[in-house]
């Protein structure tokens, strides 16, 4: 390294050195640093002859920072590191001969209330396995062979494409019974999950946070260790070997991030350098009352400076695919899940969050002009408006916003016996009125599926066939529907039971023909959803869609059409939700000629009973619902068919 203060003396504890110079100090103090975990933190270093290790750490208002460990029998007076002294309230040294595997802490003695504390290195890239706290000292040096998937990428950047994602916690997707109940590591997941899910057709793997977090059951939502993957599936390279082997096969990698909160953990961001660091001092600006948590302070430049970088080196180091932002809404209201005297207002007495808001916009600028054929995907579930917009126009600056209030009315439409459907009509439809205000993604999430809430198959009504029937019907729908798609884990084949982080999934349920008909549901609707344009060319478009018929609720039944950029792409989706079968149903549709039944969620195959259309259907010279042409079908029980124009 050129920028070492001096020659190293190979008697000193810590030797004066840097890594950062003021050009990188200057971007840092003003919010403009998105490169930090190549500055802060611990990096191996090879300079004038000496072997060891370089440690930086922000602690402006620390009057001692000491490197503590297992080398120096976590002595804090032995290895104290250097002020910069130029404001920046950055300390650091380099110590020799540790390397590799060494864990470590910072022992801080703050300037203030004699305060005293040991941290984890915010910027470390491995933590021990918890619940033991410390910090590992790693390198990150991997090497990547998904040159054709980042090629690829990047070349249909900004083109349509087919966005179907599963979602997953990485600790109870699969289990070990034979061996203590223990989850799966990342390299037994690179073994097994690729091929899973190329089989089932899904185009991307969402992982519930995978950064390190003290309390298991928090799901990772609770971080502490922002730049480093949970030791309790393996290292950082295991982490790296099962996102190199999805890309290899095919599937991109979306990985949850929290920049909304963290907890309160000593060892974490709290109270850093016994002050209120990274998080406001008022509580009624710092605090969250859902969680318990900390909120970053988003007008801190510093913090900004972290968090964005944070995001990139998930997108660098990690090579992953696109970012879902957690919680986003509880960031951009002051007032979110607060009573009136528990929130302070702007500076212009509203309720929103100025300083979030910037960051946001921040992100997602920093971001995608690094990266730009990766997505960002919000957690919003208000009415905020242009989440889905460019930030030049005044919108956040997300590639795509999880359609809330869709998931919310079609599962409570599905919940209902159909008996009672025709009577809530507006709750499967009224999404379509504002579907393309945004760009939406339609979620069946880790959310719906705990807490009392019933398995995906277990809000279903009626008996068994009706339940199954019920489920593959809402896939269809679902799959149909305008935006981007995505499901939890074990909903793709019917789980019976709630989802507990601290079991597996029950894959044995697979042995059963009607939780095999799920899957190949699944796997049909992921197969048109990837090959058929008018599926997904046009899903954030006004002109993907139309209606045929939104008003046979006295039949439960909608009829529509999904529509390409081409004239010639275009699909006819019809839906019967009653367990009544209805012959000779005429459907207009826009274009004459044959038409064929390309898919119905009621095959034997499927566990349904098998009751379909002619494989060919020529469209009658009749006009029904304001089209010119007619076709007429035969729908299944609780089903949906899907037809398209012989070319």
């Amino acid at each position: 390294m050129s920028n070492n203060h001096g020659k190293m003396k190979k008697d000193e504890p810590v030797i004066r050195y840097a890594l950062m110079n003021d050009f990188d100090i200057h971007l840092f103090r003003e919010g403009r640093h998105f490169k930090l975990y190549e500055k802060l933190g611990s990096h191996i270093v090879n300079t004038d002859g000496l072997k060891g290790t370089y440690f930086g750490v922000w602690a402006p208002n620390a009057r001692i920072v000491s490197v503590i460990g297992n080398f120096n029998g976590w002595n804090s007076g032995s290895h104290q590191l250097y002020n910069r002294g130029d404001g920046s309230g950055i300390w650091e040294g380099f110590i020799p001969g540790i390397g590799q595997g060494e864990v470590y802490k910072y022992h801080i003695e703050s300037n203030f209330n004699d305060y005293s504390v040991e941290k984890g290195d915010p910027f470390a890239f491995m933590w021990e396995e918890p619940p033991r706290t410390a910090s590992v000292i790693w390198d990150n040096k991997y090497v990547w062979n998904d040159h054709d998937w980042l090629s690829e990428r990047e070349k249909t950047s900004g083109k349509p494409k087919p966005v179907s994602v599963y979602e997953m916690h990485l600790g109870s997707w699969q289990r070990k019974p034979e061996d203590g109940n223990r989850h799966l590591t990342y390299r037994e997941l690179a073994a097994l999950l690729p091929g899973y899910l190329k089989k089932q057709g899904f185009t991307h793997v969402e992982f519930m946070p995978v950064m390190e977090h003290p309390f298991y059951g928090s799901w990772g939502y609770q971080v502490t260790g922002y730049f480093a993957p949970s030791s309790r599936f393996g290292s950082p390279q295991d982490f790296m070997e099962l996102i190199n082997e999805l890309h290899r096969q095919g599937i991109g990698v979306i990985l949850d991030w929290v920049p909304s909160h963290f907890p309160s953990d000593q060892h974490g961001l709290s109270y850093f350098d016994g002050t209120h660091l990274y998080e406001h001092q008022d509580l009624r600006e710092g605090y969250h009352p859902d969680w318990k948590s900390y909120i970053f302070n988003y007008g801190r430049d510093e913090v900004r400076c972290f968090l964005i970088s944070n995001a990139l080196f998930w997108l660098d180091v990690y090579h992953a695919d696109g970012l879902r932002v957690d919680a986003v809404a509880s960031m951009l209201y002051r007032d979110y899940s607060r009573k009136q005297d528990e929130w302070i207002p702007n500076k212009f007495g509203g309720r929103e969050n100025l300083e979030a808001i910037s960051f946001i916009k921040q992100f997602n600028e920093a971001t995608h002009e690094e990266f730009p054929d990766i997505l960002t995907i919000a957690e919003e579930s208000t009415a905020w408006p242009r989440v889905s917009g460019p930030t030049h126009v005044g919108g956040l600056g997300f590639d795509m916003k999880w359609m809330m209030g869709w998931m919310h009315d079609t599962l409570n439409y599905f919940s209902k016996d159909p008996v009672y459907r025709r009577h809530h009509q507006n709750d499967i439809t009224f999404s379509l009125v504002y579907a393309f205000t945004e760009k939406y993604a339609l979620p069946l999430s880790h959310d719906e599926v705990v807490h009392g809430k019933h398995s995906m198959i277990g809000k279903m009504p009626g008996d068994q066939w009706q339940r199954f029937s019920n489920l593959r019907l809402l896939y269809s729908y679902m799959y149909a529907h305008p935006g981007s798609k995505l499901l939890f884990m074990g909903n793709e084949f019917g789980q019976l039971n709630e989802w507990n982080h601290d079991s597996s999934l029950d894959w044995h349920l697979l042995d059963y023909g009607l939780h095999q008909g799920i899957s190949k549901t699944l796997q049909k609707l992921n197969s048109l959803y990837r090959s058929e344009k008018a599926l997904y060319e046009s899903q954030f478009d006004n002109d993907g869609f139309e209606w045929i018929d939104i008003n046979d609720s006295a039949n439960c039944v909608i009829s529509f059409v999904r529509r390409g950029k081409s004239e010639n792409d275009l699909i006819a989706v019809v839906c019967n939700f009653t367990p009544v079968t209805r012959h000779d149903y005429h459907v207009g549709v826009p274009a004459g000629g044959t038409w064929t039944e390309i898919f119905n969620s009621d095959e034997g195959d499927l566990g349904g009973s098998d009751i379909k259309n002619h494989r060919e259907i020529e469209a009658l010279i009749h006009s029904t619902h304001n089209k010119p042409f007619t076709l007429s079908l035969t729908l299944p029980p609780l089903g949906a068919v899907y037809f398209k124009p012989v070319r």
